[in-house]
């Protein structure tokens, strides 16, 4: 009877991990700015966010496809003030930044400018995503 319960709670503990993905528990309280490919060079992007996503306290980079170099994140609040995060990290396909705390409460962000360039290992282009935590 024992080892028949024991089994039972390793068989359904194991459903329910497996269940869940990294992506989803990572990102259960986080919302997608925005994302957008990039060029193979030297270049900046800039995301549009706006008033209708809210405010926010923290922001995260997670890049897919491929690889690059990310020298600096500045972004530009409703207020019209500037916060500039260096962050000189390169990024392989699949991984995510530090997580950047934004100074002050909750900020309502208009533009996040990203200044990057490619390590061009690979032909594919990298794709980077903008999270915001509330």
């Amino acid at each position: 009877m024992k080892t028949s319960i024991k089994f039972l709670a390793i068989v359904c503990t194991f459903f329910l991990a497996s269940s869940f993905t990294v992506q989803e528990v990572y990102h259960g309280h986080w919302e997608r700015l925005g994302s957008k490919k990039v060029d193979f060079r030297l270049d900046k992007d800039v995301f549009h966010v706006g008033m209708h996503e809210g405010a926010f306290r923290k922001l995260k980079l997670e890049v897919t496809g491929g690889s690059i170099n990310v020298h600096q994140v500045m972004i530009e609040y409703a207020n019209g003030t500037r916060d500039k995060f260096p962050v000189k990290q390169s990024f392989n396909k699949g991984q995510g930044s530090r997580v950047l705390d934004l100074p002050g409460n909750k900020r309502i962000i208009k533009d996040i400018t990203l200044w990057y360039d490619t390590k061009n290992r690979s032909r594919k282009k990298a794709t980077v995503h903008i999270f915001g935590k509330h």
